[in-house]
C-alpha cells in the first residue's frame, strides 16, 4: 500500500519518509548544505515537494537522480518509501560505474 497524501510536503520530511536520511535533521542539513537539488535548483528545507518533481541527492560520495512519485510525511517500511520515487535510467547506469570503479580501483602501495 502506497502512503500518499494530497497536498504537497517539505522536502527534508520527504527525504526522511523515502528513507533517503536516517533522521529528519540530517535531511534538513543536507538540504541547507546544498546537497539536495529539486528541479536543478537549491531549496530550503521548508520548500514543498511535488509529484513529478526531480531531486539530485549527493549523499556521501552517491549521487542519485530521483522522479518523485508520491507523497509521504511518515516514515514507513523500506518497500513503501521506494514506491515514492523512481531513479532515473541515467542515475543508475552513473551509480554502477562508480561501484564498479571503486572495485577495481588498487591502492598503491
Amino acid at each position: 500500500m502506497k502512503p500518499s497524501i494530497s497536498s504537497p510536503v517539505r522536502i527534508d520530511k520527504w527525504l526522511w519518509a523515502a528513507r533517503f536520511f536516517k533522521t529528519r535533521s540530517l535531511a534538513t542539513k543536507a538540504v541547507e548544505l546544498g546537497r539536495i537539488l529539486q528541479n536543478e535548483q537549491r531549496v530550503k528545507p521548508s520548500h514543498l515537494v511535488k509529484i513529478g518533481d526531480s531531486l539530485e541527492i549527493h549523499h556521501g560520495e552517491q549521487v542519485s537522480i530521483v522522479i518523485v512519485q508520491g507523497l509521504s510525511d511518515v516514515r514507513g517500511p523500506a518497500p513503501v518509501a521506494q514506491q515514492l520515487y523512481a531513479e532515473t535510467e541515467e542515475s543508475k547506469i552513473k551509480r554502477q560505474q562508480r561501484a564498479d570503479n571503486r572495485r577495481l580501483y588498487v591502492e598503491p602501495s
